[in-house]
């Protein structure tokens, strides 16, 4: 299958940043390809949820707060405006009781108007004075603190609106008090139809509005206030001036309800509210904070920013540390696929080198038989012949070529015995006796060239089911190579220990020169061999037809090793009964 490169990989904008299919990249390199490339992935699969969420979160949330703050402003706007409306009203009331109750005469006697003033104040809060005009328009009778005796309103425009409506409640203005406030008036007639009628006008002062307006929740509103249709404030505005003050207003007219309108103040947006007071020239304003300037809405931002910041860490490290398991989970299982790919290879070359010996060596050995009796009847006629002037050169020449057949016969003897197959004969083995008999037989050489053999036997090893010839043969030739390994005087060391999972290990280590890697990764190679001296030359046969027979008793071999620290070759049994393929 060609490898799909970068260029063709719908991902590699998002994820890789290399092709991880490029059998020219190292190893290292294409694993931490691959390590980067699933954790962006990952990266970006985990925190796009997170991402909607937050988003959905925002904007709901957003505009829940959007629609609270519509509908606080209209309801505090609806609150005030039904206190006022009920001050007033109350105000309006008591005055027309007080003008049906009493006579026009009755309430031009001063110490009945004292009276009655004083009692309505009690009453009502904020009522400056009370006055009783006659039907001409003059002032009969007045109780306050101001001198206003004899004061003529025929033209002033709360008299004849007061006349004209029968009750009146005027807009602030100044008039002979020269201090902001307004009237509250109803007229009668007089008990002589014929005279006109006279106006009982009750004086309340801005502060009494104030007061009213106050009980707005000022976490609600920010300012609140009441204005004429001409835009002159009627009561004090935190934001837009005093009393008289004149301010723009929208063109809206006499509003029906509550009219909420967006606005700025300044570099502030601002949510403003008008309403109409009932039976008055007013219009009651509110104004508050937008839903962006509200504690509640920064304290929902920063949580929501303090929780997307630690979903974030959590699934940056989650990712970082699950991507790099998983990596190393692929790098170990592509390591081990391709140890066993090179198992299987070794195996397969085992079997073919094995069938190539075995042709070999007989197509061989008949003519070194052949050679090595020819030679023979040659030494044997020389022996009998004494006159032969250069019979001892021609002994020494057929001896040599004896040797050479011997060495040959051996190699061929190696070679089919490589090739066989010999069925495993199954049988209780104690492997630290068919160590000591293994050691008995190289007792001589270690002996010849001082070498140390030290046993650590596990006394209470149990027994194996395996074949002991076969077992000999295998042990028998890794201590060969480790006393060729060790040379003179060198130190030999023997252990048996049984695992956890239950097999036997049995370790072979000598304290030869050692190995590099590129000679440890071929020692088991047919063919392969590192006795290069004058005497040591082997046909690298020994160490093959050792791992042959190690996996043909499902043992398993391993060697150990670094340059200048000598060898250990590691072999491993299992103690229950071997199953036949």
């Amino acid at each position: 299958m060609k490898p799909v490169s970068c260029s063709t990989n719908p991902f590699k904008k998002y994820a890789f940043p290399c092709n991880i299919n490029d059998l020219n990249l190292p190893a290292r390199e294409r694993y931490h390809c691959l390590r980067r490339g699933l954790r962006l992935i990952m990266f970006f699969v985990a925190m796009t949820p997170v991402l909607v969420t937050a988003g959905l979160s925002f904007y709901q949330y957003r505009q829940l707060l959007k629609e609270d703050t519509n509908n606080a402003a209209t309801w505090s706007t609806m609150g005030a405006q039904q206190n006022i409306e009920t001050f007033l009203e109350k105000l309006r009331l008591s005055i027309s009781v007080i003008s049906e109750a009493y006579t026009f005469q009755e309430l031009i006697d001063q110490k009945m108007l004292d009276g009655v003033f004083e009692k309505l104040k009690q009453e009502n809060r904020g009522i400056v004075d009370l006055s009783v005009i006659g039907p001409d328009g003059v002032q009969r009778a007045y109780s306050g603190a101001f001198n206003l005796a004899g004061k003529n309103y025929r033209d002033s425009f709360w008299y004849n609106k007061t006349l004209a409506q029968k009750s009146y409640i005027s807009e602030v203005f100044m008039g002979f008090r020269n201090f902001p406030h307004f009237v509250v008036a109803v007229s009668r007639k007089m008990a002589d139809s014929s005279e006109g009628n006279w106006v009982l006008r009750a004086s309340v002062d801005t502060e009494t509005l104030d007061r009213f307006i106050a009980t707005v929740n000022s976490e609600i509103a920010s300012d609140a206030f009441l204005v004429s249709q001409e835009g002159v404030l009627q009561s004090r505005s935190n934001f837009y001036g005093k009393v008289n003050d004149k301010m723009s207003l929208p063109d809206i007219g006499l509003p029906t309800g509550v009219v909420l309108m967006h606005d700025q103040r300044g570099s502030k947006n601002v949510i403003r509210t008008y309403t109409a007071i009932k039976d008055t020239p007013w219009i009651l304003v509110l104004e508050q904070q937008q839903y962006g300037d509200k504690l509640s809405w920064r304290k929902f931002k920063q949580q929501l920013l303090i929780t997307f910041c630690v979903c974030a860490v959590i699934i940056i490290f989650s990712v970082y540390r699950i991507a790099g398991f998983v990596a190393a989970s692929i790098r170990n299982s592509d390591e081990l696929r391709e140890a066993v790919i090179a198992q299987t290879e070794h195996s397969d070359r085992l079997a073919s080198i094995g069938r190539l010996a075995a042709g070999v060596a007989h197509e061989i050995n008949n003519p070194l038989a052949i050679i090595g009796a020819k030679a023979q009847l040659m030494q044997d006629l020389l022996e009998h012949e004494t006159t032969f002037a250069k019979r001892d050169k021609f002994m020494n020449q057929l001896e040599s070529v004896n040797n050479a057949v011997n060495r040959s016969q051996k190699i061929t003897h190696r070679l089919l015995s490589f090739a066989r197959r010999m069925e495993v004969r199954q049988e209780p083995v104690q492997v630290n006796e068919v160590i000591g008999e293994v050691l008995s037989f190289l007792e001589k050489e270690a002996l010849y060239q001082n070498i140390a053999i030290v046993q650590d036997l596990q006394a209470d090893l149990p027994s194996i089911t395996s074949d002991q010839g076969q077992l000999q043969q295998i042990l028998l030739n890794i201590t060969n190579n480790a006393i060729d390994a060790a040379g003179k005087n060198g130190n030999i060391l023997i252990t048996t220990r049984q695992n956890d999972s239950g097999s036997i290990q049995i370790a072979i280590s000598d304290n030869g020169p050692g190995m590099p890697p590129e000679v440890r990764n071929k020692i088991f190679e047919p063919f392969f061999t590192t006795k290069t001296g004058e005497n040591k030359q082997g046909t690298g046969l020994g160490l093959s037809i050792t791992y042959g027979i190690v996996k043909k008793l499902q043992g398993e071999i391993q060697v150990e090793s670094e340059v200048g620290s000598g060898a250990t070759f590691i072999l491993t049994f299992p103690t229950k009964p071997l199953v036949k393929k």
